[in-house]
């Protein structure tokens, strides 16, 4: 069963490799890893993705919090989370294949960042599922390269992977204390600005 945790840690060097090595003493394969700092400079955010039953769950959330360097450890399971991956695939296009591939590229709602003579580079980002169907029909075409960046994950609604004590948003409000925009507010505000 794969397993999606999202991992704070201190922004130090050495801390990935750390964590890298933790899962390889233990026999468990890191299927993705993604790392992004937070809003907080100090802090990075890492999105690991990797098999393993409840058991090996907990275990892996065990060990990663005796890691010095990590500030807190979260289980993002699927129903309760948003997960993307952003990928570049780059295809042999030449002649008329070039149009058929556009049309593919459109009906996934990805698109062509390059364009050569003999190649295309298509980006595409949505999840897993999306990513590997495109990267299975381009591969008809011939695929030159492909470059991955593992998934990101986030929890859905108004819970947040933050640090205790550093759920302050605006002006010391926890992110459950801010008010809800109006679903207009935003496009009111974009109209005014287009007018201008």
């Amino acid at each position: 069963m794969r397993q999606v945790i999202a991992v704070l840690v201190q922004n130090t060097p050495g801390v990935l490799a750390r964590i890298a090595g933790l899962f390889a003493r233990r026999g468990f394969n890191i299927e993705s890893l993604a790392v992004g700092v937070t809003e907080d400079p100090t802090i990075s955010r890492m999105t690991i993705t990797y098999e393993g039953d409840a058991r090996v769950q907990e275990q892996v959330s065990k060990q990663l919090n005796k890691l010095i360097d990590i500030r807190k450890v979260s289980d993002l399971s699927p129903p309760a989370m948003l997960a993307r991956e952003l990928a570049m695939i780059k295809v042999h296009a030449e002649g008329a294949r070039r149009e058929q591939i556009v049309q593919l590229v459109n009906l996934f709602r990805a698109k062509v960042i390059d364009v050569n003579r003999r190649s295309v580079v298509v980006e595409v980002s949505g999840d897993r599922d999306k990513v590997d169907a495109l990267l299975a029909l381009l591969r008809e075409f011939g695929v030159m390269e492909v470059a991955r960046t593992g998934q990101i994950a986030m929890e859905r609604g108004t819970n947040v992977t933050a640090l205790p004590g550093r759920r302050e948003a605006v002006n010391g409000l926890s992110a459950r204390d801010l008010p809800m925009p109006e679903p207009t507010a935003g496009l009111t505000t974009l109209k005014r600005g287009i007018q201008q």
